[in-house]
């Protein structure tokens, strides 16, 4: 008689059935990954704001008037134009400008330009008197 031998593995369907089941999990879990990270974007671009209308109001304070900054990464002026760390990795370009209806010595407005495609908001801002604001398809998700 001959002993039959026991195989020790899986089969083919008990693979394919894994890798099922991870694939349903990574198509749950990636665009939940995505929106996660694009939420601390967001935060890094609002803190970044925040310290460019502080440098803002301090350069105020000494000169009697706000300073206009274009976006696009300037490196000719006295102020961070970048969100993060460092220009390389930023999320956010940083800009300024006059209020509406305002000229730069009595109002400011500072605002960030996302370098990374974000399909809810094209821009962040808040003025010196305060007021924040946003441009973009989903305009809920800009101070939250």
């Amino acid at each position: 008689m001959s002993a039959r031998k026991q195989s020790r593995g899986f089969t083919l369907i008990e693979l394919m059935i894994v890798v099922a089941v991870i694939g349903i999990l990574a198509s749950v879990a990636y665009p939940s990954y995505q929106e996660y990270v694009r939420k601390s974007k967001r935060a890094e671009g609002r803190t970044a704001l925040m310290e460019l209308l502080q440098q803002q109001e301090r350069y105020m304070t000494q000169n009697n008037t706000y300073l206009a900054i274009s976006t696009a990464g300037s490196t000719s002026t006295p102020f961070k134009t970048f969100s993060g760390d460092s220009r390389s990795t930023a999320a956010y370009w940083l800009g300024a400008r006059a209020c509406t209806g305002q000229t730069i010595d009595n109002c400011v407005q500072v605002f960030a330009e996302p370098k990374y495609t974000d399909p809810s908001i094209t821009e962040l801002n808040i003025t010196s008197t305060g007021v924040k604001g946003c441009t973009g398809n989903n305009t809920s998700v800009c101070w939250k």
